[in-house]
Protein backbone atom coordinates (compact mmCIF):
# COMPACT_ATOMS: atom_id res chain seq x y z
CA UNK A 1 0.00 0.00 0.00
CA UNK A 2 1.25 3.26 -1.20
CA UNK A 3 1.98 5.84 1.90
CA UNK A 4 -0.51 9.11 1.51
CA UNK A 5 2.84 11.40 2.29
CA UNK A 6 4.59 9.45 -0.42
CA UNK A 7 1.66 10.18 -3.01
CA UNK A 8 1.40 14.08 -1.64
CA UNK A 9 5.04 14.12 -2.27
CA UNK A 10 5.12 12.75 -5.67
CA UNK A 11 1.96 15.14 -6.32
CA UNK A 12 3.69 18.28 -5.21
CA UNK A 13 7.04 17.41 -7.53
CA UNK A 14 5.04 16.73 -10.48
CA UNK A 15 3.26 19.77 -10.09
CA UNK A 16 5.95 21.72 -9.49
CA UNK A 17 7.98 20.16 -12.70
CA UNK A 18 5.23 21.32 -14.84
CA UNK A 19 5.18 24.40 -13.46
CA UNK A 20 8.33 25.31 -14.13
CA UNK A 21 8.31 23.76 -17.89
CA UNK A 22 4.90 25.98 -18.07
CA UNK A 23 6.40 29.14 -16.52
CA UNK A 24 9.70 28.84 -19.50
CA UNK A 25 7.63 27.96 -22.29
CA UNK A 26 5.44 30.89 -21.71
CA UNK A 27 8.49 33.38 -21.41
CA UNK A 28 9.55 31.67 -24.66
CA UNK A 29 6.50 32.77 -26.46
CA UNK A 30 6.79 36.27 -24.80
CA UNK A 31 10.39 36.71 -25.97
CA UNK A 32 9.51 35.75 -29.40
CA UNK A 33 5.85 37.76 -29.51
CA UNK A 34 7.70 41.11 -28.66
CA UNK A 35 10.60 40.17 -31.40
CA UNK A 36 7.58 39.35 -33.72
CA UNK A 37 6.41 42.87 -32.67
CA UNK A 38 9.24 45.17 -32.89
CA UNK A 39 9.88 43.50 -36.31
CA UNK A 40 5.88 44.25 -37.47
CA UNK A 41 6.18 47.86 -35.92
CA UNK A 42 10.03 48.49 -37.90
CA UNK A 43 7.88 47.93 -40.96
CA UNK A 44 5.00 49.90 -40.16
CA UNK A 45 7.75 52.96 -39.85
CA UNK A 46 9.55 52.10 -43.22
CA UNK A 47 6.36 52.44 -44.61
CA UNK A 48 4.10 55.20 -45.62
CA UNK A 49 1.49 56.38 -42.41
CA UNK A 50 -2.10 57.41 -43.16
CA UNK A 51 -3.96 54.19 -44.89
CA UNK A 52 -6.10 53.33 -41.92
CA UNK A 53 -7.61 50.37 -42.88
CA UNK A 54 -3.70 48.98 -43.57
CA UNK A 55 -2.91 49.61 -39.84
CA UNK A 56 -6.27 47.69 -38.98
CA UNK A 57 -5.30 44.66 -41.37
CA UNK A 58 -1.61 44.71 -39.41
CA UNK A 59 -2.76 44.66 -35.96
CA UNK A 60 -5.10 41.64 -37.55
CA UNK A 61 -2.45 40.23 -38.64
CA UNK A 62 -0.12 40.40 -35.66
CA UNK A 63 -2.99 39.01 -33.44
CA UNK A 64 -3.48 36.13 -35.35
CA UNK A 65 0.20 35.28 -36.07
CA UNK A 66 0.58 35.59 -32.07
CA UNK A 67 -2.39 33.20 -31.45
CA UNK A 68 -0.62 30.54 -34.19
CA UNK A 69 2.68 31.16 -32.37
CA UNK A 70 1.07 30.03 -28.71
CA UNK A 71 -0.76 27.48 -30.09
CA UNK A 72 2.07 25.71 -31.91
CA UNK A 73 4.13 26.01 -28.53
CA UNK A 74 1.67 24.57 -26.99
CA UNK A 75 0.92 21.60 -29.53
CA UNK A 76 4.90 21.30 -29.52
CA UNK A 77 4.55 20.99 -25.45
CA UNK A 78 2.64 18.32 -25.51
CA UNK A 79 4.28 16.81 -29.04
CA UNK A 80 7.10 16.45 -26.94
CA UNK A 81 6.06 15.24 -23.73
CA UNK A 82 4.01 12.65 -25.87
CA UNK A 83 7.08 11.29 -27.71
CA UNK A 84 8.70 10.37 -24.32
CA UNK A 85 5.52 8.36 -23.37
CA UNK A 86 4.84 6.66 -26.76
CA UNK A 87 5.87 3.16 -27.90
CA UNK A 88 8.84 2.38 -29.47
CA UNK A 89 7.87 -0.77 -31.80
CA UNK A 90 8.10 -0.56 -34.92
CA UNK A 91 4.66 -2.96 -35.32
CA UNK A 92 2.76 -0.85 -32.14
CA UNK A 93 3.92 2.72 -33.96
CA UNK A 94 2.32 1.04 -37.45
CA UNK A 95 -0.88 -0.33 -35.44
CA UNK A 96 -1.52 3.11 -34.17
CA UNK A 97 -0.34 5.23 -37.28
CA UNK A 98 -3.02 2.85 -38.99
CA UNK A 99 -5.72 3.97 -36.56
CA UNK A 100 -5.53 7.05 -36.56
CA UNK A 101 -5.51 6.77 -40.84
CA UNK A 102 -8.73 5.77 -40.16
CA UNK A 103 -9.34 8.64 -38.07
CA UNK A 104 -8.57 11.05 -40.79
CA UNK A 105 -5.12 12.39 -38.74
CA UNK A 106 -2.04 12.01 -41.41
CA UNK A 107 -0.07 14.61 -39.36
CA UNK A 108 3.53 13.75 -38.41
CA UNK A 109 2.70 14.86 -34.77
CA UNK A 110 -0.52 13.43 -34.18
CA UNK A 111 0.45 10.59 -32.59
CA UNK A 112 2.61 12.59 -30.45
CA UNK A 113 -0.12 14.92 -29.06
CA UNK A 114 -2.36 11.91 -28.82
CA UNK A 115 0.27 10.15 -26.03
CA UNK A 116 1.01 13.52 -24.72
CA UNK A 117 -2.82 14.35 -24.18
CA UNK A 118 -2.61 11.07 -22.26
CA UNK A 119 -0.28 11.48 -20.20
CA UNK A 120 -1.71 14.75 -18.79
CA UNK A 121 -5.09 13.44 -18.47
CA UNK A 122 -3.81 10.64 -16.49
CA UNK A 123 -2.06 13.28 -14.35
CA UNK A 124 -4.49 15.84 -14.24
CA UNK A 125 -7.51 13.99 -13.09
CA UNK A 126 -6.30 12.90 -9.95
CA UNK A 127 -4.15 15.71 -8.75
CA UNK A 128 -7.41 17.70 -9.54
CA UNK A 129 -9.57 15.72 -7.71
CA UNK A 130 -6.96 15.96 -4.69
CA UNK A 131 -6.55 19.27 -4.77
CA UNK A 132 -10.26 19.75 -4.64
CA UNK A 133 -9.94 17.07 -1.84
CA UNK A 134 -7.90 19.22 0.34
CA UNK A 135 -9.71 22.22 -0.04
CA UNK A 136 -13.18 20.78 0.69
CA UNK A 137 -12.52 20.11 4.63
CA UNK A 138 -15.87 18.59 4.57
CA UNK A 139 -14.75 15.59 2.74
CA UNK A 140 -13.50 12.96 5.06
CA UNK A 141 -12.20 9.77 2.79
CA UNK A 142 -10.17 7.18 4.14
CA UNK A 143 -6.58 6.50 2.08
CA UNK A 144 -8.31 3.51 0.36
CA UNK A 145 -11.17 5.17 -0.70
CA UNK A 146 -8.99 8.22 -2.15
CA UNK A 147 -6.38 5.84 -3.68
CA UNK A 148 -9.47 4.29 -5.23
CA UNK A 149 -10.80 7.43 -6.81
CA UNK A 150 -7.62 8.94 -7.59
CA UNK A 151 -6.25 5.36 -9.49
CA UNK A 152 -10.18 5.50 -11.51
CA UNK A 153 -9.76 8.87 -12.06
CA UNK A 154 -5.93 8.19 -13.89
CA UNK A 155 -7.24 5.08 -15.23
CA UNK A 156 -10.22 7.55 -17.13
CA UNK A 157 -7.91 9.70 -18.22
CA UNK A 158 -6.00 7.64 -19.47
CA UNK A 159 -8.58 5.75 -21.66
CA UNK A 160 -10.71 8.75 -22.32
CA UNK A 161 -8.17 9.89 -25.69
CA UNK A 162 -8.55 6.26 -26.64
CA UNK A 163 -12.67 6.32 -26.57
CA UNK A 164 -12.84 9.73 -28.37
CA UNK A 165 -10.21 8.14 -31.28
CA UNK A 166 -13.05 5.39 -31.91
CA UNK A 167 -15.96 7.57 -31.66
CA UNK A 168 -13.75 9.75 -34.09
CA UNK A 169 -13.48 6.39 -36.20
CA UNK A 170 -17.29 5.43 -36.22
CA UNK A 171 -18.87 9.21 -37.34
CA UNK A 172 -16.09 8.56 -39.92
CA UNK A 173 -16.77 5.73 -41.35
CA UNK A 174 -20.56 6.33 -41.09
CA UNK A 175 -20.16 9.35 -43.16
CA UNK A 176 -17.79 7.75 -45.60
CA UNK A 177 -20.70 4.03 -45.50
CA UNK A 178 -23.47 6.99 -46.62
CA UNK A 179 -21.51 8.61 -49.95
CA UNK A 180 -20.21 5.52 -51.38
CA UNK A 181 -22.99 4.65 -53.40
CA UNK A 182 -22.70 8.10 -54.89
CA UNK A 183 -18.78 7.48 -55.49
CA UNK A 184 -19.64 3.92 -57.28
CA UNK A 185 -22.74 5.56 -59.28
CA UNK A 186 -20.31 8.35 -60.42
CA UNK A 187 -17.61 5.52 -61.28
CA UNK A 188 -20.07 3.21 -63.17
CA UNK A 189 -21.01 6.32 -65.48
CA UNK A 190 -17.04 7.59 -65.68
CA UNK A 191 -15.86 3.76 -66.87
CA UNK A 192 -19.12 3.23 -68.81
CA UNK A 193 -17.77 6.68 -70.69
CA UNK A 194 -15.05 5.31 -71.79
CA UNK A 195 -12.27 6.84 -68.86
CA UNK A 196 -9.81 4.77 -67.24
CA UNK A 197 -10.00 3.70 -64.31
CA UNK A 198 -7.48 5.79 -62.60
CA UNK A 199 -8.69 9.28 -64.47
CA UNK A 200 -12.38 8.06 -63.11
CA UNK A 201 -10.89 7.84 -59.78
CA UNK A 202 -9.23 11.10 -60.14
CA UNK A 203 -12.65 12.52 -61.32
CA UNK A 204 -14.86 11.30 -58.67
CA UNK A 205 -12.43 12.30 -56.27
CA UNK A 206 -12.71 16.32 -57.43
CA UNK A 207 -16.70 15.59 -57.54
CA UNK A 208 -17.50 14.20 -54.48
CA UNK A 209 -14.96 17.29 -52.77
CA UNK A 210 -18.08 19.36 -51.73
CA UNK A 211 -20.65 16.71 -50.98
CA UNK A 212 -18.75 13.96 -48.83
CA UNK A 213 -15.16 15.59 -47.81
CA UNK A 214 -13.99 12.32 -45.86
CA UNK A 215 -14.36 9.78 -49.24
CA UNK A 216 -13.03 12.51 -51.50
CA UNK A 217 -9.81 12.85 -49.20
CA UNK A 218 -9.55 9.12 -49.08
CA UNK A 219 -9.67 8.51 -53.00
CA UNK A 220 -7.73 11.93 -53.55
CA UNK A 221 -4.88 9.65 -51.41
CA UNK A 222 -5.72 6.43 -53.67
CA UNK A 223 -4.91 8.81 -56.88
CA UNK A 224 -1.58 9.92 -55.30
CA UNK A 225 -0.46 6.93 -54.56
CA UNK A 226 -1.14 5.99 -58.22
CA UNK A 227 0.76 8.85 -59.60
CA UNK A 228 3.88 8.05 -57.64
CA UNK A 229 4.09 4.24 -59.30
CA UNK A 230 2.77 2.26 -56.86
CA UNK A 231 0.91 -0.48 -58.31
CA UNK A 232 -2.69 -0.44 -58.39
CA UNK A 233 -3.27 -3.65 -56.36
CA UNK A 234 -1.40 -1.99 -53.55
CA UNK A 235 -2.98 1.13 -53.88
CA UNK A 236 -6.14 -0.37 -53.84
CA UNK A 237 -5.23 -2.32 -50.34
CA UNK A 238 -4.46 0.40 -48.57
CA UNK A 239 -7.02 2.59 -49.55
CA UNK A 240 -9.46 -0.44 -48.28
CA UNK A 241 -7.67 -0.69 -45.30
CA UNK A 242 -7.75 3.04 -44.54
CA UNK A 243 -11.44 2.59 -44.56
CA UNK A 244 -11.98 -0.36 -43.34
CA UNK A 245 -15.93 -1.03 -44.78
CA UNK A 246 -17.05 -4.22 -45.79
CA UNK A 247 -18.30 -2.69 -49.09
CA UNK A 248 -15.10 -0.82 -49.83
CA UNK A 249 -13.42 -4.30 -49.20
CA UNK A 250 -15.64 -5.80 -51.59
CA UNK A 251 -15.02 -3.39 -54.28
CA UNK A 252 -11.19 -3.23 -53.86
CA UNK A 253 -11.34 -7.42 -54.22
CA UNK A 254 -13.78 -6.89 -57.41
CA UNK A 255 -10.95 -4.32 -59.13
CA UNK A 256 -8.54 -6.42 -58.30
CA UNK A 257 -9.66 -9.72 -60.08
CA UNK A 258 -11.07 -7.99 -62.54
CA UNK A 259 -7.59 -6.22 -63.42
CA UNK A 260 -6.62 -10.09 -62.83
CA UNK A 261 -8.24 -11.84 -65.22
CA UNK A 262 -8.76 -9.14 -67.66
CA UNK A 263 -12.39 -8.75 -68.11
CA UNK A 264 -14.10 -5.40 -68.66
CA UNK A 265 -14.58 -3.31 -65.68
CA UNK A 266 -17.37 -1.07 -66.65
CA UNK A 267 -19.77 -4.44 -66.71
CA UNK A 268 -18.01 -5.69 -63.24
CA UNK A 269 -18.79 -2.37 -61.41
CA UNK A 270 -22.31 -2.41 -62.87
CA UNK A 271 -23.27 -5.70 -61.64
CA UNK A 272 -21.24 -4.72 -58.17
CA UNK A 273 -23.39 -1.30 -58.26
CA UNK A 274 -26.46 -3.80 -58.41
CA UNK A 275 -25.58 -6.00 -56.03
CA UNK A 276 -25.01 -3.51 -53.95
CA UNK A 277 -28.23 -1.61 -54.24
CA UNK A 278 -29.97 -5.02 -53.31
CA UNK A 279 -27.97 -5.76 -50.58
CA UNK A 280 -28.71 -1.84 -48.91
CA UNK A 281 -32.53 -2.43 -49.57
CA UNK A 282 -32.32 -5.75 -47.55
CA UNK A 283 -30.48 -3.85 -44.88
CA UNK A 284 -33.11 -1.64 -44.80
CA UNK A 285 -35.68 -3.53 -44.43
CA UNK A 286 -33.71 -5.70 -41.50
CA UNK A 287 -33.45 -2.71 -39.85
CA UNK A 288 -36.99 -1.68 -40.00
CA UNK A 289 -37.99 -4.82 -39.13
CA UNK A 290 -35.98 -4.65 -35.76
CA UNK A 291 -37.51 -1.65 -35.22
CA UNK A 292 -40.65 -2.91 -33.23
CA UNK A 293 -38.24 -4.25 -31.16
CA UNK A 294 -36.22 -1.65 -30.20
CA UNK A 295 -39.51 0.28 -29.82
CA UNK A 296 -40.88 -2.41 -27.15
CA UNK A 297 -38.74 -1.18 -24.67
CA UNK A 298 -39.80 2.67 -24.60
CA UNK A 299 -43.29 1.52 -24.72
CA UNK A 300 -42.84 -0.64 -21.59
CA UNK A 301 -40.97 1.91 -19.43
CA UNK A 302 -41.80 5.39 -20.87
CA UNK A 303 -45.58 5.55 -22.95
CA UNK A 304 -47.13 2.99 -20.98
CA UNK A 305 -46.87 4.28 -17.81
CA UNK A 306 -47.46 7.73 -18.97
CA UNK A 307 -51.05 6.34 -20.30
CA UNK A 308 -52.05 4.48 -17.60
CA UNK A 309 -51.58 7.73 -15.08
CA UNK A 310 -53.29 9.90 -17.79
CA UNK A 311 -56.09 7.27 -18.61
CA UNK A 312 -56.66 5.46 -14.54
CA UNK A 313 -55.53 8.64 -12.76
CA UNK A 314 -59.03 10.75 -12.46
CA UNK A 315 -60.66 7.20 -12.22
CA UNK A 316 -58.28 6.13 -8.77
CA UNK A 317 -58.86 10.04 -7.54
CA UNK A 318 -62.74 9.55 -7.26
CA UNK A 319 -62.24 6.09 -6.05
CA UNK A 320 -60.06 7.71 -2.76
CA UNK A 321 -62.78 10.29 -2.75
CA UNK A 322 -65.42 7.52 -2.32
CA UNK A 323 -63.57 5.50 0.11
CA UNK A 324 -62.45 8.33 2.75
CA UNK A 325 -66.48 9.48 3.19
Amino acid sequence: MIDITLLISLLIFAGVMLLVIGIFSFLRYQRDRRDLMEKIKTDERSRSIGNAHASHGSAEDLKRVSDSILKRYITNFIAAFGDALKPKKAGELSHIQKVFLRAGYRGRMAINIYFGVKGFLTFLLPAAFFAFHISVSKWRLTNVQLMLILLLLATTGFYLPSIWIRLKIDRRKDKIFRGFPDVLDLLVVCVEAGVGLNEAICRVSEEMEMSHREISEEMQMLNLELRAGRPRKDALKNFASRINLEDVDSLVTLLIQTERFGTSVAKALRVYSDTMRSRRRERAEEMAAKMAVKLLFPLIFFIFPALFVTILGPAIIQVLKIWHR
